[in-house]
């Protein structure tokens, strides 16, 4: 397994990882099918992280194929630059093989040599396997943003968790 940053060459592989993902995703923010991004705005956004300091994306190849992805979104302004929020995604068939805790574990090396001293991100409450994976990287809950998603017709609660640095 290698973790490492996104290349520009990764754009078409790294467009449909996030496609698979959302589409066998029960909690994702994204339904299946409702991402509209063109390649050329995914470059775009790529483009645009990679001149941010605070901002990247870690992919996890295993024999040549992306099979995870975790998106550090730096804070733009003054105020929240030491902070990224996080967005994590893995295939469906390579969940619970460890590949979340070795984002995370990335991702925690990566930030305080950015000046990132604040990780946080927010998930479905239900989303126990989500849950347990922050937990275990010692994301703690800050609180609950009630009715914050509406899957399927049904409300559902979202905890908000960081970690500092």
């Amino acid at each position: 397994m290698l973790i490492r940053e996104i290349r520009i060459d990764d754009l078409e592989n790294y467009m449909n990882l996030v496609k698979e993902v959302e589409s066998k995703s029960d909690f994702m923010l994204m339904e299946a099918g409702e991402r509209k991004t063109t390649a050329e705005q995914q470059l775009k956004q790529l483009e645009r992280l990679e001149q941010q300091n605070n901002s990247t994306i870690f992919v996890a190849e295993e024999k040549g194929k992306l099979v995870g992805y975790l998106i550090a979104i730096g804070g733009t302004v003054k105020r929240t630059k030491h902070s990224a929020y996080l967005v994590i995604g893995v295939l469906q068939e390579c969940r619970g093989k460890g590949i979340g805790t070795e984002l995370f574990d990335k991702v925690i090396k990566w930030a305080p040599k950015h000046n990132v001293s604040r990780l946080e991100l927010t998930v479905v409450t239900e989303n126990k396997a989500g849950v347990a994976l922050y937990k275990k990287s010692r994301f703690d809950i800050e609180g609950t943003k009630r009715n914050s998603l509406i899957i399927n017709g049904r409300t559902y609660d979202e905890y908000c968790m960081s970690k500092l640095l």
